[in-house]
């Protein structure tokens, strides 16, 4: 089975590499370090714990774990691995970590990669699954423990019609330390043994308390001036927020936009869309004072979202308003800053944590561009509102912290040998 997908990624690999290196405005440069992906690794000693973490947010939802690690095993080195160079860039943000690109899943270039770092563990973050590494992982003698496993019923779905290779990865996994217990359920469903299953909760609870400064240069410069973020758009989704702040300006004709879009390389298309629809723009970028006739502020900037986030009155979390095709983004952070907020009808990858805070009050969903505008205007009108539903967002956050504790507590047994 493996070899057909072997056969099928050999295939596939030149289109992958294409967006992988192609070179966009604000897209950081893979560079030299290219031959990385390939297995040719530099050699990392030590006998590492060696994480991996696709990209940006799971980079993101990492650094608590990765934090007490460190503070665990101060004597034993981290090494974090990223497959993008975005994910890359907020990395190499992390004191004391090593980084390295993840090989791509041919067998050659695994075992390249671990014959330069030898890691002690394997640890990868949320559902993260390449068959080829981890049989070769496996067949090292490596313990593969998967951490902050999520596994929506899309995704389910997904596997099943591929059910004898899923089955075959799950043998060479020693754990799987998932989020909730219907993620638990789902790879139970898969043919995933029980006693490799566990469940801590979401790492993504514990977030880090914010600086009472962050976003306050924003926030002081717009003042009095009523404001939404749109944060983590995709392609497609940046029209709707538009149309929605069109209409909110009817009746609050100095409200301002905070977009902030999810990949780098659509800066520039993000700008262009928001002159289109005649709005006045402005990037963070610029590096000057927010000018009070200014409608759209765009956040052209990698790795400050929880900045953006705190200078703002409303949040609406974007990848949920495309149907399927994303299925959201993280809601704790704007909750654990007290904000009030909104969604897209499509938020599965964060369907437990939406529903809870949708039962808390904290969180609403929003079908179009005419009902967004409707309950952002609704928020501006009544602060008590933003407030209270702010406050149950922040109760459900701190009722749910401890999963990191208890992911270290879980990988403790192949640490503390």
């Amino acid at each position: 089975m493996r070899w057909i997908y072997t056969l099928l990624l050999t295939l596939a690999a030149p289109f992958l590499l294409l967006g992988l290196y192609r070179q966009r405005p604000g897209k950081p440069a893979v560079g030299a370090r290219w031959r990385e992906h390939f297995g040719c690794t530099p050699n990392v000693e030590g006998s590492p714990i060696w994480l991996h973490a696709v990209s940006v947010g799971e980079v993101l939802a990492a650094k608590p774990v990765i934090t007490v690690l460190q503070q665990a095993y101060p004597d034993i080195p981290l090494l974090v691995t990223t497959t993008t160079p975005t994910g890359a860039e907020q990395a190499e943000k992390i004191e004391g970590i090593i980084h390295r690109y993840m090989p791509i899943d041919f067998p050659f270039a695994i075992r390249g990669f671990l014959r330069a770092v030898s890691p002690r563990l394997c640890v990868i973050m949320e559902t993260e699954l390449w068959p080829n590494t981890l049989y070769n992982v496996h067949q090292a003698g490596v313990p593969i423990v998967v951490i902050n496993a999520r596994l929506s019923e899309k995704a389910c779905l997904r596997y099943q019609k591929i059910a004898p290779l899923f089955k075959a990865m799950s043998k060479d996994i020693d754990l799987i330390v998932c989020q909730h217990q219907n993620d638990q359920a789902r790879f139970v469903s898969l043919g995933v043994e029980k006693n490799k299953l566990a469940v801590v909760g979401s790492v993504k609870f514990d977030i880090k308390t914010v600086a009472p400064d962050l976003g306050a240069a924003l926030r002081q410069a717009r003042g009095e001036r009523p404001c939404w973020i749109a944060a983590s758009t995709h392609a497609g989704e940046d029209a709707t927020m538009l149309a929605a702040h069109s209409i909110v300006l009817r009746d609050y004709p100095d409200a301002l936009l905070i977009v902030v879009p999810r990949h780098p390389e659509r800066f520039d298309d993000v700008a262009q869309q928001v002159a289109a629809q005649g709005l006045s723009i402005q990037r963070h970028t610029q590096g000057e004072p927010l000018a009070a006739s200014t409608q759209v502020y765009l956040g052209d900037t990698m790795g400050e979202m929880m900045m953006y986030l705190a200078s703002t009155d409303v949040v609406v979390m974007a990848g949920s308003f495309l149907g399927a095709r994303v299925g959201g983004h993280n809601l704790l952070e704007p909750a654990a800053l007290g904000r009030p907020l909104l969604t897209g009808p499509s938020y599965y990858n964060f369907q437990v944590i939406g529903d809870a805070l949708i039962d808390a009050g904290a969180l609403q969903v929003c079908n179009d561009s005419q009902d967004l505008a409707a309950k952002v205007g609704a928020f501006f009108s009544a602060p008590s509102l933003a407030t209270q539903a702010g406050k149950a967002g922040l109760a459900v956050v701190e009722q749910n912290r401890g999963a990191v504790e208890r992911t270290l507590q879980a990988l403790a047994p192949w640490l503390n040998r």
